[in-house]
């Protein structure tokens, strides 16, 4: 039976990876320090050990015996870096050097790293392909790109293999509506469930490639059982079409607002041909069924809490 470590195994995109290889029969460690993640994210089968990585020594001895990490654990966002590029600079690059050593010196076979399409910056060209030069525009998108960089001389010099894994856009249940990691549609639930207007980013134009969590998940387990990956590859993980802000604000409903423009990508698209081809990867779940998952799941949350009050 695998033993898997799943840095930040409290979070959003994590917690579903944890249930997921749960549910495999595999043997789980979750690793995460709770600042972004939430204890009730946790899954009662898994073990779960208080940690930050941006302790070293700390973190070191809790990597032994297991043969593959998930790191997800990071202070993700763009907007948060550009606030508080020093924290998570600490976080995002500090941190993910600290889990490849600990890795390193634990004898992991493989460690599946979650990386983001913020590294493109703003596209000169859509869709999106691995080979084109990273561009980042903001201290976030930098920081999971250096991380990518560093897999790649894991594998190089260290003898671990590493994939990288470009997400797009990430949503679904659980996904959190405030704090750090906040995406336009949790935004739009949040305020929909507050009978408050939707407030939409300049003119709504602008495109994401929104890829649901359940495909992120598969994509996750494929990297780190693949035998065509591992030798520090960078594989897009989007759903390969993209959808336009006020056509989330649509499908959620209600009134809208516009706020000011702020500086991001207008567009993103994947081209998500790599992932196909090496990891027999391809998106199961359509955006409007997504839609349909996650508004409901919200629904289903803000009933659960306004019982509770």
């Amino acid at each position: 039976m695998p033993k898997y470590l799943v840095t930040g195994g409290a979070g959003f995109i994590g917690s579903h990876v944890v249930a997921a290889l749960i549910e495999r029969g595999d043997t789980v460690r979750i690793i995460d320090n709770l600042s972004t993640g939430k204890k009730e994210n946790l899954h009662p089968k898994a073990e779960f050990i208080k940690a930050d990585i941006r302790q070293l020594e700390e973190i070191k001895p809790l990597f032994t015996g297991f043969d593959g990490v998930f790191h997800l654990a990071a202070l993700p966002r763009v907007q948060v870096s550009i606030v508080n590029p020093t924290e998570t600079n600490d976080i995002n690059i500090t941190g993910t050097l600290n889990v490849l050593l600990a890795a390193r010196d634990a004898g992991v076979k493989r460690l599946v790293y979650s990386a983001s399409s913020s590294a493109y910056g703003d596209p000169v060209s859509l869709p999106l392909q691995e080979e084109m030069k990273p561009n980042p525009k903001s201290p976030y998108g930098l920081q999971k790109y250096v991380g990518e960089e560093y897999a790649k001389l894991a594998n190089l010099f260290w003898n671990i293999e590493t994939v990288s894994l470009r997400y797009f856009n990430v949503y679904g249940p659980r996904m959190a509506s405030e704090g750090a990691y906040v995406t336009v549609i949790a935004i739009f639930n949040r305020q929909k469930m507050n009978h408050e207007p939707l407030t939409i980013t300049g003119d709504g134009t602008q495109t994401r490639d929104f890829t649901f969590i359940g495909d992120i998940v598969r994509a996750n387990i494929l990297a780190m059982t693949s035998e065509k990956v591992g030798h520090g590859e960078v594989i897009n993980i989007g759903n390969g079409d993209n959808h336009s802000v006020n056509e989330v604000a649509e499908i959620v409903g209600g009134e809208t607002t516009h706020i000011p423009a702020r500086v991001e990508p207008h567009d993103t698209l994947a081209d998500n041909s790599k992932a196909r081809e090496l990891l027999d990867w391809q998106p199961k779940t359509s955006f409007a069924e997504g839609m349909k998952k996650t508004i409901a799941w919200y629904q289903e949350h803000a009933h659960e809490s306004n019982n509770r009050e």
